[in-house]
C-alpha cells in the first residue's frame, strides 16, 4: 500500500470542502475502497464525554464507546495507537461485529486532545502491520488540519 500517494488523493478531494461530515465520509469511503482484506472502517468521535460513531464503511457498528473501553476507548485514553493483532484476547474487547479478528486505531489529536479516533477492522488475524499503522498516522497527521481548522 502506498500511503502517501493514498494521502496525495485523499487532500486532493478534501482541501477545498469545509464540511466536517462530507470530508470523513469521503476519507472512510477512500480508505475502504483502497485498503484490502478489511471488514470495517469508521470514525468515532468524542461527545458528550465518550465516543460517538461518525461516518463508516461496512455493517451497522457500536453506536456508543465509553472512554477506556475497548479497542477504542483504550485509544482515546491512552492517546496512542492500537494495532491489535486479535482482537478476542484483547481485555474488554466490544465485539460490535463477531467477524472482526484484528483491529487498528489511531488517535487523531489536535492541540494534545484528542478529537476522534479512525478504527479499521480485518476478518484476518494479524492483519495490521508496523508500516499500515506508519503509513496511516502518517495519513491522519496530513489531513486532520482540513478536518478541525
Amino acid at each position: 500500500m502506498d500511503y502517501s500517494s493514498l494521502t496525495k488523493q485523499i487532500v486532493s478531494v478534501i482541501e477545498n470542502e469545509k464540511d466536517f461530515i462530507a470530508n470523513t465520509s469521503n476519507i472512510s469511503a477512500m480508505l475502504y475502497d483502497a485498503i484490502e482484506d478489511i471488514n470495517w472502517l469508521g470514525f468515532y468521535f468524542i461527545k458528550d464525554g465518550g465516543l460517538v460513531l461518525g461516518p463508516f464503511q461496512g455493517k451497522v457498528a457500536c453506536t456508543r464507546i465509553n472512554i477506556g473501553k475497548g479497542v477504542c476507548g483504550t485509544c482515546v485514553s491512552s492517546k496512542k495507537t492500537q494495532l491489535i493483532d486479535d482482537v478476542h484476547k484483547f481485555p474488554g474487547h466490544i465485539a460490535c461485529d463477531s467477524a472482526s479478528n484484528s483491529e487498528l486505531v489511531i488517535p487523531i489529536i489536535i492541540k494534545g486532545e484528542v478529537k476522534a479516533v479512525l478504527d479499521i477492522d480485518s476478518t484476518t488475524f494479524s492483519r495490521f502491520s508496523e508500516k499500515d499503522q506508519v503509513g496511516l498516522e502518517s495519513l491522519i497527521d496530513e489531513v486532520k488540519h482540513f478536518l478541525w481548522n
